[in-house]
């Protein structure tokens, strides 16, 4: 072995093959309901739907989605934010045979739009809230979406929680008119649940499509098999030193579309049996009371949360003890945020690292024992991690120096939607290219030192310059545009606009960042737009970046 390789399945005595069973993922769910059925599975907003419940919700689910024509292969979109209806429909879906596709309720309708027809979804499941509603009632009209399955809130909420919501909130909900293209979520589960579920086969047979960036910045579908997500639930679940689910509490505010949550938080916590108590999103008063009131021993997040929990004026008023470990990923974790909140909790904050197309993690640091500052950590069991030349992928980088990460694992995708030539880019023999590059040292710790994409990442969400660039050209007063990010305090990185006019255009830069924001998700809003009179350019005449990232990186270190 040289420093440029590190076989985790080194450390271990059996091969990845035989230590991570092959399971369909709802197979996760039933093992545990079978062992736990009256142990605690989501907590929401104080309801509390056991294993044995959610298991019985999930075969409803199946049978419902048959009704609905689901079967091997047919996608199911879920468009939800952290609630019970999304453990149910994904679990559900998955049973009845069906790939699930996740949707951001942060998209635009247009972007919505655009993974519907890609993923080629027939199925959207849906909240009634008037946040949500709204953008994939458009989507419906234009798109080749033929049912939206539409659930709301009061139907998962506590019985006097329920009745308040029904009389007070009813300006946050839409009006859903209930006709051939609308089911209730309750009526998918008006059935007495499935009893001859498909045969799935955990190594052919997709569970997820989730879309990326990748390494080009084009929006694409990772397929992920049962076997990927299962593997890596058990990996994630492994380098736990605590083996049992008691007492085993975890904090949902990562939104379960994400990867990372839907490994860390999801499948993780289902496996172990353990609680998730899942907040529709991350509000920071909201979750330092869920963490106090319920003992949470796991908080998953970006560092962004845990710079907010510390700038909360009241943090002294919430006990925050209960928590064992924090897994930190999406962006680099600064050493003084990681220093201050362990200092403030006691808790462990354990810095990872992984992709959508590594089904979520691919390395973090130890829960106990050494950790490295500034590491990403060691790969997970039966996780490979190769560094390449930074020039030629089918080389290895000299040992001792940086290379392009790459890695190969049961948990990487077979490749992407539809996309024979971009699969064939991003892998090389084998292993999967991460376009990160990296170090590694002779204990197997890395260390990523760069980007070979420009992808932008805001608060632990991917934003792609292109996209935000495509908004800037369709105003008429732009002759070029180029997007960066630059740090930020709270989010990690912020986009940044620097665009020259044609001749003779008249527009100022408080007007086109006007226009860009209206036009793009709340995550992917710019922080400013630049006008300059010329751009820089590679030799060839190619538009720059590197040069903007410099000079904002100059400016930032001078402040």
């Amino acid at each position: 072995m040289t420093a440029t390789v590190w076989d985790s399945s080194y450390n271990h005595p059996v091969s990845w093959r035989a230590a991570f069973d092959a399971l369909p993922v709802p197979e996760l769910l039933a093992r545990t309901a079978a062992r736990l059925p009256s142990a605690p599975c989501i907590d929401f907003l104080g309801r509390t739907f056991t294993y044995g419940t959610v298991a019985k919700l999930v075969d409803r689910a199946a049978e419902g989605f048959r009704r609905l024509g689901v079967a091997r292969g047919v996608r199911v979109g879920l468009f939800l934010p952290n609630c019970p209806q999304y453990v149910v429909a994904y679990y559900g879906a998955m049973k009845a045979g069906g790939t699930v596709v996740n949707f951001s309720p942060l998209y635009t309708a247009d972007e919505l739009a655009a993974q519907v027809e890609d993923s080629q979804t027939d199925i959207m499941v849906c909240l009634d809230v008037a946040q949500l509603y709204p953008t994939i009632a458009k989507v419906l009209d234009t798109t080749r979406l033929k049912t939206l399955v539409v659930g709301n809130l009061a139907e998962v909420l506590p019985t006097a929680k329920s009745l308040l919501y029904r009389l007070f909130k009813a300006g946050e909900r839409s009006k859903v008119a209930f006709d051939a293209a609308h089911v209730r979520f309750k009526a998918l589960l008006a059935n007495d649940g499935m009893r001859e579920p498909p045969a799935i086969d955990p190594h052919e047979d997709v569970a997820l499509l989730q879309y990326t960036g990748g390494t080009t910045g084009t929006p694409k579908g990772a397929i992920l098999t049962h076997a990927n997500l299962t593997a890596n639930a058990q990996q994630v679940d492994a380098i736990d030193p605590r083996k049992d689910g008691d007492g085993d509490r975890i904090l949902g505010a990562l939104p379960l579309f994400h990867v990372f949550a839907n490994t860390c938080v999801l499948n993780r916590t289902v496996l172990r049996g353990g609680e998730m108590v899942l907040l529709p999103k991350f509000e920071l008063t909201q979750a330092l009371e869920a963490i106090h009131r319920h003992r949470i021993t796991a908080v998953p997040g970006v560092p962004t949360m845990y710079q907010a929990f510390l700038d909360h004026p009241k943090i002294e008023s919430y006990d925050l003890s209960s928590i064992r470990v924090c897994i930190s990923g999406g962006a680099p974790m600064p050493q003084e945020l990681k220093e201050r909140f362990e200092a403030k909790t006691g808790a462990a904050v354990v810095e990872g690292y992984g992709l959508t197309e590594s089904s979520g993690v691919v390395s973090v640091n130890p829960y106990e024992g050494l950790q490295k500052p500034g590491s990403i950590g060691q790969p997970l069991p039966g996780t490979a991690v190769v560094l390449v030349d930074k020039d030629d992928p089918t080389k290895l980088a000299a040992p001792g120096d940086s290379g392009e990460i790459t890695v190969s694992g049961p948990q990487i995708m077979r490749g992407y939607w539809n996309r024979p030539e971009e699969t064939a880019k991003t892998f090389v023999d084998g292993r999967l290219r991460t376009g990160d590059v990296g170090t590694m040292d002779a204990d197997g710790y890395v260390y990523v030192v760069d980007r070979l994409k420009d992808m932008i990442v805001v608060g632990g969400f991917k934003v792609f310059p292109s996209q935000l660039e495509d908004q800037l050209y369709a105003h008429p007063a732009v002759k070029e545009a180029l997007v960066i990010g630059v740090a930020d305090r709270y989010l990690g990185e912020r986009p940044k606009a620097f665009v020259t006019l044609q001749p003779g255009a008249q527009a100022g830069a408080d007007e086109l960042l006007t226009h860009l924001n209206a036009r793009v998700g709340k995550h992917e809003r710019a922080v400013a737009v630049e006008v300059r009179d010329a751009l820089p350019k590679t030799m060839i005449g190619k538009l720059s970046r590197k040069e903007l990232v410099a000079e904002e990186r100059a400016k930032a270190a001078a402040a």
